[in-house]
């Protein structure tokens, strides 16, 4: 096999991981949950802890590529995530898992941003549309099958083989690159943005940080008081520091251009309504219904299945519909889907959630074909790398302040439902924190089991009832978000913001482009679109 197709090769296959990680954890949380003694916010870490560092270190990630060296970088993020893989596959607690959930997320940061890097500089022409459709396909092809691989692994073999899976492709993939794939950089090689990525990382950190405490707590509590002002402090340093400094990683005159606010708005409301709100769903899948990994997996597929259907029709729409009219209506569709899944009570099936997972596919499907094209078509050449990064920065974002705002409005509304339905009966008011915090931890039937033979049934029943309607809540919240995510994209995005291609492509001999990022390798150069779904 020619040496350039090596390359495409390996760069798919660490994309293939790096994206089945986000959502392949999803089914085998409530098993970490049990196997590690894990609380309800240590669930939202596992998850946040990856979202969290791809988000913060990807632009970087782009400019450490171009001055350093991109097969070096991709080999050093490669090496992390496999190492990372490594060590939550063998974690015996819950903070470890989540420190190495972090070492995965820092890997694939690197590996995300260098991967299309490397396809960019190797393929030209007509084979570069082909290689960057083929990596596009796979990226897809990973989002969409990871409940699926996650629950049949966790079933069959264990949670900790969704991790250790990793680690044959990611040896096979490090031998690969080092034998056939070629050392490239920029010759436009941009600063390193550090007070950008600390205060960017800091704020992040203190504001999902908060979030999660919240719902462990209270809003009152020191800790969460205090979190939320440093939150506060650092995001304003980072809009500060990126508005002075002569290299941002993230240009603030970007938001500018409305169709790119537009584009950022619908990527963070894209995450934060319905990939955000499948944690949740998992959890009632398994902890409510009892349903098995796999089980919970399956149905999930409802979703995925609907979104690949409706992507390929939209990608071929795309080029003659303009960008708003996909991404609009689709973003206003998954809010309605989220919306069709409300009504839940204690004697609802999985059944009941089914309309709302085909529209809520049908809608995401739509939104991802145009929105990273969307994000970079408004910007010069040397810039879509930036663009392009800002845009997957702001998905992850979504997950990660999605997860976390859910998981404070889910502890709020069980602990406040659960008060009313025992409140009234003496005998059973003491069980509400017990109750509370056990079906947090999906084992409610400890509590239950201690209680009076008489009593356990209205306790089951008020545990039941108690995370339908939270996540009823959780499912009005989301759908709302996506709604008012969709009708500002619609609003925002604009087929006349749009730079004509070859647009500032050309710069003085010996010129350093303003704000150069591996802009000129990235996938949106050629036109490709991205097909994560979302991720």
């Amino acid at each position: 096999m020619a040496r350039k197709w090596w390359t495409l090769v390996v760069a798919c296959a660490a994309t293939f991981m790096l994206l089945l990680d986000i959502t392949i954890v999803v089914v085998a949380l409530p098993d970490m949950q049990h196997a590690l003694d894990a609380s309800f916010g240590d669930l939202q870490w596992v998850t946040d802890a990856y979202a969290l560092t791809l988000a913060a270190l990807l632009l970087t990630s782009g400019s450490l590529a171009d001055r350093f060296g991109r097969r070096l970088l991709f080999l050093i993020g490669l090496t992390v995530f496999t190492a990372g893989s490594l060590l939550c596959g063998v974690a015996q607690d819950p903070l470890t898992l989540i420190a190495s959930r972090a070492v995965q997320g820092v890997g694939g940061a690197v590996m995300f941003a260098t991967s299309p890097a490397l396809i960019a500089t190797t393929f030209q022409g007509r084979e570069r549309g082909i290689a960057f459709g083929v990596w596009g396909a796979v990226a897809g092809v990973a989002t969409a099958l990871g409940p699926i691989l996650g629950g049949a692994i966790t079933t069959w073999i264990s949670w900790r083989g969704i991790f250790l899976v990793n680690l044959p492709i990611g040896v096979a993939a490090i031998a690969a690159a080092v034998r056939r794939v070629d050392e490239s950089r920029s010759p436009y090689a941009s600063r390193i943005d550090w007070p950008g990525v600390s205060t960017l990382t800091a704020g992040l950190f203190s504001l999902v940080y908060a979030l999660i405490r919240a719902g462990e707590t209270a809003w009152s509590d020191r800790g969460v008081v205090i979190c939320s002002v440093l939150a506060a402090v650092f995001l304003a340093a980072f809009l500060a520091v990126e508005a002075k400094v002569s290299e941002p990683m993230f240009d603030l005159s970007l938001l500018r251009t409305p169709t790119f606010l537009g584009g950022s708005i619908a990527a963070f409301a894209m995450n934060a309504s319905l990939f955000a709100m499948f944690l949740y769903l998992v959890l009632y899948l398994q902890n409510a219904l009892g349903h098995s990994p796999l089980g919970a997996g399956a149905r999930l597929l409802v979703v995925s299945a609907c979104s690949t259907v409706a992507a390929t029709v939209a990608g071929r729409l795309s080029s003659h519909v303009p960008a708003r009219w996909l991404i609009g209506p689709g973003l206003i569709l998954v809010g309605v889907g989220l919306l069709l899944m409300t009504g839940l009570d204690a004697g609802s099936e999985w059944t009941h959630l089914v309309p709302g997972f085909v529209v809520a596919g049908i809608g995401s499907g739509m939104v991802n074909p145009p929105l990273a094209s969307t994000a970079v078509g408004v910007v010069p050449a040397h810039r879509s790398g930036m663009a392009s990064g800002v845009n997957q920065t702001f998905r992850q974002v979504g997950i990660a302040v999605g997860i976390a705002l859910y998981g404070s409005m889910f502890s709020s509304s069980l602990y406040s439902g659960l008060k009313e339905r025992l409140g009234s009966t003496p005998e059973l008011r003491g069980y509400t924190d017990r109750l509370a915090d056990a079906v947090h931890r999906g084992d409610p039937g400890q509590v239950i089991g201690s209680a009076a033979l008489q009593d356990r049934g209205r306790l089951w029943e008020a545990a039941g009832a108690g995370f339908a309607s939270s996540l009823n809540d959780l499912l009005l919240a989301g759908g709302m978000m996506a709604v008012v995510g969709g009708i500002l994209a619609f609003a925002l995005i604009r087929s006349k913001d749009s730079v004509p291609p070859g647009g500032g492509r050309e710069q003085p001999q010996g010129a350093n482009p303003p704000a150069a990022r591996p802009s000129s390798t990235h996938p949106a150069d050629s036109g490709a679109r991205d097909s994560t779904c979302g991720h």
